[in-house]
């Protein structure tokens, strides 16, 4: 957690970088298949009114990237800190037949290589436990979109009900290194024990009307927030202003 903290963009490239091989599976496995459907809930809010060019942040091995994909006929942009990922995810994309439209590069949501308004879409997924400041990183998502685009995310959440919070700890704190462990050996039973931790932690520090805040400050509007899963997945949209 100290190295997190000290630098969060290298901590996440150490965390990613082993685990592409299966990634994409043992994902949907620890997550009892909800990655799946949270995917599709956040995407369902930026692919309507036909948009042509969309930015996938923290694209990883390019899952939303490939579902944007599908589901519009627009060029996608997807950009992630990691090269593992990315080469994982090139393969994907080449597989799918929609290398034309897709592509993917390295780079930091904190700083991203793209002039204001270029996209008429954004989406990002487990990003803001990753940054160093979560609100600059948001006006810096924002910069990039036209006035009036669309913006989704998704995060897991801390469950607010009790009973679920409970079997959430429990889940998070006991079962998911284990399963790491027996899915994908020693760096997913890393993450299986860092992340409950971690998203504890972001969310004792970032509560979620602070983040709406967040988004409201960096010019979104209309912010939506959908809880996922008992609460153990967290999915927000809105709109760039047309100020």
């Amino acid at each position: 957690m100290h190295r997190l903290a000290a630098d969060p963009n290298r901590f996440a490239q150490d965390l990613f970088q082993p685990l592409p091989s299966r990634y994409d599976v043992i994902e949907e496995l620890l997550s009892f298949g909800q990655n799946w459907r949270w995917r599709r809930e956040m995407v369902s809010h930026v692919d309507r009114g036909d948009p042509l060019a969309m930015l996938d942040v923290a694209t990883g091995t390019a899952g939303v990237a490939l579902v944007l994909a599908r589901r519009t006929r627009a060029r996608i942009t997807g950009i992630d800190l990691t090269e593992a990922m990315l080469r994982r995810g090139h393969a994907r994309v080449e597989r799918a037949g929609v290398a034309d439209r897709v592509r993917l590069v390295v780079g930091q949501a904190e700083r991203l290589p793209f002039p204001d308004g270029s996209f008429d879409a954004l989406t990002f997924t487990y990003l803001l436990r990753y940054v160093a400041d979560p609100a600059a990183t948001l006006c810096e998502l924002a910069r990039v979109l036209k006035p009036g685009a669309t913006i989704a995310s998704l995060e897991f959440a801390v469950p607010a009900n009790g009973f679920w919070r409970f079997w959430w700890w429990l889940y998070t704190r006991g079962v998911l290194p284990i399963a790491g462990y027996v899915t994908g050996g020693r760096d997913w039973a890393r993450v299986g024990r860092f992340l409950g931790p971690n998203i504890s932690a972001h969310y004792d520090r970032y509560p979620v009307e602070w983040i709406v805040r967040a988004w409201n400050d960096a010019g979104l509007v209309d912010v939506g927030v959908r809880s996922m899963s008992v609460g153990g997945g967290l999915v927000m949209w809105a709109r760039k202003s047309d100020d």
